[in-house]
């Protein structure tokens, strides 16, 4: 399983059924905070619906269908990032990430995107990687356009949130952005 530290302070881990309790406070007490820009922190309201989850990511990778980690800070479990899915025809995947809001503005969440985008080019061979976030969501948007990810475009109206529907800006990275860009 995927593995790697970050920082002296920070790692990524994969989930294993003794977090489900970790996790699911850190979703319950950032769940306000949340749900702004997440539709599915509704349908995590117990610690069985965490525990639920934490299964489907070994089902997901199981399926050699990408895979989910954990963000730990300091001894903590602060987030997750992982694949939407991986398409192994055309080569790409798509990344997905939240952080506790108390642990953002430190750099973790662009670490761990980082070592994800390096993981899905040079270990899992894929030619893109996709990010696409809320127009309206600055902090999320920030850590692609940090790691020099190219803005595609705009889908109108794609994700329903509790406020109703939002555009999503798309970024990508291919193979060949990431190769120039580690010779600078």
């Amino acid at each position: 399983m995927f593995s790697c530290k970050l920082s002296h302070e920070a790692e990524l881990r994969p989930l294993i059924y003794d977090d489900v309790e970790d996790l699911f406070e850190l979703t319950n007490s950032n769940c306000n905070y949340l749900k702004v820009w997440l539709p599915w922190v509704n349908d995590n309201m117990t610690i069985e619906d965490t525990r639920c989850f934490i299964e489907s990511t070994f089902i997901q990778a199981s399926k050699d269908n990408g895979f989910q980690a954990a963000i730990w800070f300091e001894s903590k479990l602060v987030g997750i990032i992982g694949h939407h899915a991986v398409n192994r025809s055309h080569q790409s995947t798509s990344l997905g990430y939240w952080l506790g809001e108390e642990f953002q503005g430190r750099g973790l969440m662009t670490l761990a995107c980082r070592e994800f985008t390096r993981y899905s080019i040079e270990v899992m061979k894929m030619n893109r990687v996709e990010i696409k976030c809320a127009v309206g969501n600055f902090k999320s948007r920030a850590i692609p356009e940090r790691l020099g990810y190219k803005m595609e475009g705009t889908l109108r109206a794609v994700e329903k949130l509790s406020k109703g529907f939002v555009d999503h800006v798309v970024y990508s990275m291919l193979a060949s952005d990431w190769e120039s860009m580690k010779s600078l």
